[in-house]
């Protein structure tokens, strides 16, 4: 299956004279700021640091060798991200007691991606008294709307997915996407490693390294205040590989939490990721650089387990629970309700029901093919590179 249609390049053709913005690109930017503002009805006052930190990001993508449609793409994903902050801010503003939502008890699914944490999440947030944010409300977070905008919302998201699907059948079978299901928080948290999976941009990787995220944290409980506001209260379930890097932070801002730390084999892993990776790449640079994919993510999942691993001690007793891919993956029946019972919820009959209906995959789902060394990589450097973390993934298994 190609990671890259015919379509694609099609429109890529077609797309050439309209991508003339990148020859003036601070032009560009601030077009992009005020449609952001005018599609809110918000502002970009009071979000200054936020506008600064996307318009870096802008810059960093913006020295890649764009496609048109890469261009395209980068303009949507800065515009959106700012539309949906300016949105919150204003809605904070006018209705003050969204502040005082009480976020309790979230869960917070994380792991190394490729590891079950998608699975692991559909299956917590489907069980009645939870609720994962879905696609659509993660780029409109807002207060309840009638029907018929919330049937606008979904359509559109809806025809963005289809069209994305078009562009690149691949993603859809690596990571299926759609707009009324639980997504991850990445879509909230304006920084991070998966704007790298868009492109390799070392000032960016620098400047991850170097960013204070407290402030992108305390803006995904904003998020959360305005979605629960209004609306009858559940644990909210949530989802990303990213919380790996901050599990000290996260747990200051939602000092209740409860994290689950999905485990797989690393060598595995990266396989199935670079070639999510290269994927993800192609449907923004012309070509991407196999080996440089390789080096860059395996350099930044070391990070992420070396970083999650250093924060356990310092965790809250409980607050932390492993989870083998295995048991999620293969054997969820037994194993899942007795996370249930770690995590302080009730397991039943009915989420028995969801969970036959959630493992009845498409066959589909299973023809991913790829290999390690495609990315110059090789079995025991990634071992090598992981340390002893493969020994405590196995340990997990037994």
């Amino acid at each position: 299956m190609k990671r890259i249609s015919n379509t694609a390049h099609v429109l890529n053709a077609l797309l050439a004279p309209l991508s003339g913005g990148r020859r003036r690109p601070e032009a560009a930017w601030r077009k992009n700021v005020a449609q952001a503002e005018a599609s809110s009805g918000g502002t970009a006052a009071g979000s200054e640091s936020f506008v600064e930190g996307l318009h870096f990001l802008f810059e960093c993508f913006n020295e890649l060798k764009l496609t048109p449609l890469g261009w395209q793409g980068v303009l949507a994903e800065t515009r959106g991200r700012m539309a949906n902050r300016f949105r919150v801010q204003k809605l904070i503003a006018e209705h003050p007691e969204i502040a005082d939502e009480p976020i309790e008890a979230p869960i917070f699914v994380t792991g190394l991606p490729r590891t079950a944490t998608t699975l692991t999440h559909h299956i917590i947030a489907r069980s009645e008294g939870h609720r994962g944010p879905l696609l659509w409300e993660l780029h409109w977070t807002d207060l309840e709307v009638d029907a018929a905008t919330r049937a606008k919302r979904i359509k559109v998201e809806t025809k963005q997915m289809n069209s994305l699907v078009k562009l690149s059948p691949m993603y859809d079978l690596i990571h299926p996407v759609r707009a009324e299901k639980p997504e991850e928080c990445v879509y909230l948290l304006p920084h991070g490693i998966h704007q790298l999976a868009l492109g390799t941009m070392p000032r960016y990787r620098a400047y991850l390294d170097e960013h204070d995220f407290t402030e992108d944290y305390r803006y995904l409980k904003q998020a959360l205040q305005v979605l629960q506001h209004g609306r009858e209260r559940k644990r909210w379930v949530l989802k990303t590989p990213e919380h790996l890097f901050h599990l000290d932070l996260l747990m200051k801002v939602f000092p209740d939490a409860k994290v689950v730390w999905t485990h797989r084999d690393p060598v595995t892993v990266m396989g199935s990721l670079c070639s999510l990776i290269e994927t993800t790449n192609l449907l923004y640079v012309r070509k991407a650089d196999l080996k440089l994919i390789g080096e860059l993510w395996l350099d930044l999942m070391t990070s992420a387990i070396e970083q999650g691993r250093a924060a356990r001690p310092h965790l809250p007793p409980g607050s932390l629970i492993d989870v083998h891919y295995a048991s999620v993956a293969s054997n969820p029946w037994e194993d899942v309700p007795k996370l249930y019972e770690k995590l302080g919820a009730t397991w039943t009959a009915q989420d028995t029901a969801k969970l036959d209906k959630i493992m009845e995959r498409p066959i589909r789902d299973r023809r991913h093919e790829y290999f390690l060394s495609r990315y110059g990589l090789a079995p025991d450097q990634v071992e090598d590179a992981f340390g002893d973390y493969a020994q405590f993934v196995t340990s997990l298994n037994r």
